[in-house]
């Protein structure tokens, strides 16, 4: 399949994982069938001639927010959250090589010896040559989380929109998974998510993609076939715009 087979809806992605979603059917850590599903759909849309960008969380690692429960400092949890990050990142970009994928590892605090420092201008470059841009360790600042790190990216590198995939098929008025009457929204503006009390993003992330114009489209990542429906213009999940 080339990017002439299907009419691309969008030319440059970012995509959000959760690092929780990695977990798979395990309690914690990497699961590896889960891992390679998420290569595999990644190499599908990057063979249509998308732009992919990724951040992905590391919650299935260590959450900087658990910090104080556990006699933590939140900012010092905050930086170990980060670093959790990073081995996500590492161990996607291993699973995006082994199905032929070129990538490139970018990381908001130095660590050389491990990945690229996040620079707008080569992330961008990256993108353009076809490899795959990995953005790990958040934006190297404790307190924000990694969905304001996945907003402020897609802004920074000119992405045409955010794709938060997640383990549910979109925006609900309530939790579908305790409610199971739960309306399910396959559009809705970003001002109705603030009336409704919806929870998309935290705030910070929320506000930076309203504010810059940037859709939003929240979608169940499980789903095999799912990202490739969105970027070739299918109705997925539910868009925020």
């Amino acid at each position: 399949m080339t990017e002439d087979d299907f009419p691309m809806k969008y030319k440059r992605i970012l995509l959000k994982l959760s690092g929780e979603a990695l977990m798979g059917s395990k309690n914690y850590g990497i699961d590896a069938v889960r891992l390679e599903q998420y290569a595999i759909e990644i190499m599908k849309v990057r063979e249509l001639g998308i732009e992919i960008a990724i951040v992905i969380g590391g919650g299935n690692i260590f959450r900087g927010v658990q910090a104080e429960s556990s006699g933590i400092d939140r900012v010092q949890g905050d930086y170990m959250g980060m670093l959790a990050t990073v081995i996500n990142g590492m161990a996607l970009q291993s699973a995006l090589e082994q199905v032929g994928q070129y990538t490139r590892l970018m990381s908001g605090i130095a660590m050389e010896q491990v990945c690229e420092p996040f620079i707008r201008r080569r992330a961008i470059r990256h993108l353009e040559k076809g490899r795959i841009v990995i953005f790990g360790a958040g934006i190297g600042n404790p307190y924000f989380t990694t969905d304001s790190t996945a907003s402020l990216r897609a802004i920074e590198i000119e992405a045409q929109v955010v794709l938060k995939g997640t383990r549910v098929d979109g925006v609900y008025s309530s939790d579908p998974e305790k409610n199971p009457d739960a309306e399910r929204f396959s559009r809705i503006t970003f001002q109705e998510v603030y009336e409704k009390g919806l929870n998309v993003m935290d705030m910070t992330a929320f506000t930076l993609c309203q504010e810059n114009k940037l859709p939003i489209i929240v979608f169940d990542m499980n789903k095999p076939g799912n990202l490739h429906q969105i970027v070739t213009g299918n109705n997925v999940g539910t868009l925020i715009t």
